[in-house]
């Protein structure tokens, strides 16, 4: 979808310049916050949710770092930064939060 909005809205500034590192990002930092959860999930399951409390803690604490850092060094058009930025965060936190209650509902079953 990132591939073909630019396409069917050329006059349009839809993506920041550097779109694909601030997905990277945030891809890699889920990727970690959910390795987090799912550790802590599987050593401990009674403190489980503390772990994913953490997880989505630290993942919104390097997510803000990031938006500092970026918004310092980059003068382009911030508020097509900001969209871009929280529909990502959103969309990854959606899947994260998603898989983690996936899988304490198979917990619950044991």
């Amino acid at each position: 979808m990132a591939y073909a909005l630019p396409a069917i809205f050329p006059d349009q500034l839809i993506l920041v310049p550097k779109f694909w590192l601030v997905f990277g990002f945030l891809a890699g930092i889920t990727y970690i916050a959910y390795g987090v959860a799912d550790l802590g999930l599987k050593r401990n399951p009674d403190v489980g949710v503390m772990a994913i409390m953490g997880s989505i803690a630290l993942k919104m604490i390097f997510a803000m770092a990031f938006v500092l850092i970026y918004s310092l060094k980059s003068k382009e058009n911030g508020f097509v930064f900001v969209l871009n930025f929280f529909s990502l965060y959103l969309l990854f936190s959606f899947f994260e939060i998603y898989c983690l209650l996936r899988n304490l509902r198979h917990q619950n079953k044991k």
